[in-house]
């Protein structure tokens, strides 16, 4: 089932999220981490606030110059001369406030997006690039779903309220505070009045915001739901009409839909609700001030213009409260987003201590090694260790001894396991699914780290090499390829990126993909899209053998390279295997056995242990597993 993390969704009413929120567990650290994002130049953010200020003064400052207008315009001592030149400079007067106002607000809004994309473009890519540094083990203990909410519904939440929600948040709350001080001044005991009108909404945003909020969340897992089954059905959609499955699917559906129109009934009256509740409660509030102020007006010396000025005012308090309840929803939601980027950025790399790297070499006309220039095009390889500058020639001898692992701590999965490889030879791994036949590769690649014994790389440990530089060194043509989007060369040149188009063309001839990519609408540059989906199954292991043909590694490793294709196609391969492994060391993990035959050694693992061990006639001899498994006593699971 997809994880519903992965689509964003739609806004809720007021623009808050529409799932509701879920709350930072840490508000504090959260919000000054996150700021770092945005104060790497502080002029930007003094432009904002003073933009903030100047606008929240013009909001405020604009309602209560109607407060002398209203005083001009009923004052009978004054001339209408007076009367009409009086309003002229004070309506200039407004008129240069809202303008200088809007101008603030424009300026505002330019540099806090500017801010805001900024933030969080270095936010992304601070998160990617960890993410290129994190071993294996953390992939596996987290979905690809999990992983790119982060980038896609936490990101842009995060983005949102960098963008609107915090200087909305800042904003409203200025204003409501202006707007709540001006009103004191202009009368404490009207005030009174509004007081109690504040409290009655704070306590419907609290009551009936909480319910929508919840219903929201309800909706959120129940739209997780609805659409992991779409995605389910439609995946699956060969399979149910196979099995005449429709009406169950159709029920099952129905179900999910309609808890989700439940929930999202509920969450949409308890939201859409709330504003015109507190409008008709701010309507009371204006009338009970109209009619209190009037008496006021009448009885004491409370101007004409102060009550219209308060009771702009009582119009204008409401909006700034509805959206601090909206923005602080929205800003919560962020938060916690970004904790949970933070939590990504946060976890251990993936540890390189390896002081031994792979650098190019020639032969001198002794006999010695000497280190080649980097670009050089020698075909020498050789390991130079960095405490002495001693070089070794990259042979592709590979020893495991003893070596115990396992993927976590309490289930072994490789126990006392040791096998060598001679530079040249080719070693075969035959065993039933989960035996550990993967997982040896995976060791010697050093994705994970071993809990005991030793692998050696042409005698020296592979701890000690660096990883990139060991990664380097070796070849993978796994059984699920993966293609990237782009053309079939670059797809083959992804083996080693300074290859020319020449080299690349070679190393398809050799994997025998040549004349199939030449059949190809566009040759070399046509198109791969969706990981290959225009390609046949073969068709991408092919391109996968030639990306590993163009890095001409002395080491290879074929993991169940042939076990999904036709047996034509498999001659192919086969054949572009061969020409791959020749001169070369090679691991192959494989369930047909068929391929195996000519392997110097073959290896056969059960429950994480070597339990046999020889050429395919020493081992038929011994009429073993390995026996029963070729003539088909026995079948691998």
């Amino acid at each position: 089932m997809a994880d519903e993390n992965t689509r964003k969704q739609p806004d809720g009413p007021g623009g808050g999220p529409r799932g509701g929120y879920q709350k930072p567990k840490n508000t504090m650290k959260t919000v000054r981490r996150l700021l770092g994002y945005l104060t790497q130049s502080k002029l930007p953010l003094i432009v904002v606030l003073v933009c903030l200020l100047l606008s929240t003064l013009a909001s405020v400052g604009g309602s209560y110059l109607l407060r002398p207008i209203s005083n001009l315009v009923v004052d009978s001592s004054k001339t209408m001369s007076e009367k009409v030149s009086g309003l002229l400079a004070l309506v200039a007067l407004l008129a240069v406030i809202y303008a200088l106002g809007a101008a603030a607000t424009y300026l505002q809004a330019r540099t806090m997006v500017r801010l805001a994309q900024g933030g969080a473009n270095r936010l992304r890519r601070d998160l990617f690039d960890r993410l290129q540094s994190l071993p294996l083990k953390y992939f596996d203990q987290h979905t690809h779903g999990e992983l790119m909410s982060r980038f896609t519904n936490d990101a842009d939440n995060v983005q949102l309220a960098l963008e609107q929600s915090v200087v909305n948040l800042l904003s409203s709350a200025l204003l409501f505070v202006g707007i709540v001080a001006v009103m004191i001044v202009i009368s404490p005991v009207l005030f009174l009045v509004t007081l109690a009108v504040l409290l009655a909404a704070l306590l419907i945003l609290k009551v009936w915001g909480g319910k929508s909020r919840r219903y929201y969340q309800k909706q959120q897992a129940a739209l997780g739901e609805v659409n992991g089954n779409i995605q389910e059905m439609i995946e699956g959609l060969k399979v149910v009409k196979a099995f005449t499955h429709e009406e169950q699917a159709k029920e099952r559906f129905a179900a999910l839909n309609e808890t989700y129109r439940r929930a999202g009934t509920s969450a949409a009256f308890y939201s859409t609700a709330t504003a015109p509740l507190l409008a008709e409660l701010f309507n009371i509030n204006f009338a009970v001030t109209a009619m209190v102020g009037g008496v006021l007006a009448a009885l004491t010396s409370f101007d004409i213009g102060g009550l219209v000025s308060y009771l702009t005012y009582c119009r204008q308090v409401g909006q700034p409260m509805n959206q601090i309840s909206m923005q602080l929803t929205t800003i919560l939601s962020a938060l916690a987003g970004a904790e949970r980027i933070f939590e990504v950025m946060d976890a251990e790399p993936e540890l390189d201590e390896g002081r031994v790297t792979l650098v190019r070499a020639r032969r001198e006309a002794d006999g010695s090694l000497a280190e080649a220039a980097p670009d050089s095009h020698q075909h020498l390889w050789a390991w130079k260790n960095a405490a002495d500058g001693s070089l070794t020639q990259v042979r592709g001898a590979v020893e495991l001894t003893e070596v115990d692992f396992g993927y976590v701590p309490e289930k072994q999965v490789l126990k006392r396991v040791s096998v060598y490889a001679n530079p040249g030879q080719k070693i075969a791994f035959v065993g039933s699914t989960g035996a550990g036949k993967t997982t040896v590769t995976n060791l010697i690649n050093r994705f994970y780290e071993i809990q005991g014994g030793r692998i050696t790389y042409d005698g020296v440990d592979v701890r000690d090499i660096a990883k990139d530089d060991l990664r380097l060194s070796l070849g993978s043509v796994l059984q699920d390829t993966h293609l990237f989007t782009g053309t079939v060369m670059e797809n083959i040149r992804y083996g080693r990126l300074d290859a020319t188009d020449e080299e690349c063309v070679a190393a398809a001839k050799t994997a025998n993909a040549h004349s199939f990519i030449r059949r190809l609408p566009d040759g070399y540059q046509t198109m791969v899209t969706m990981d290959g989906a225009n390609l046949s199954q073969g068709q991408r292991q092919l391109l996968a053998i030639a990306r590993a043909a163009v890095k001409d590694p002395p080491v290879m490793i074929l993991d169940e390279a042939t076990s999904s294709i036709d047996t034509r196609t498999e001659r192919l391969i086969e054949q572009g295997m061969d020409a791959l492994m020749e001169n070369r060391t090679v691991f192959v993990i494989a369930h047909r056995l068929s391929t195996v035959r000519n392997a110097n050694c073959i290896v056969v693992i059960e429950g994480g242990q070597i339990i046999e061990k020889g050429s395919h006639d020493e081992l038929l001899a011994q009429k073993g597993r390995y026996y029963q498994l070729y003539t088909g006593q026995f079948e691998l699971d």
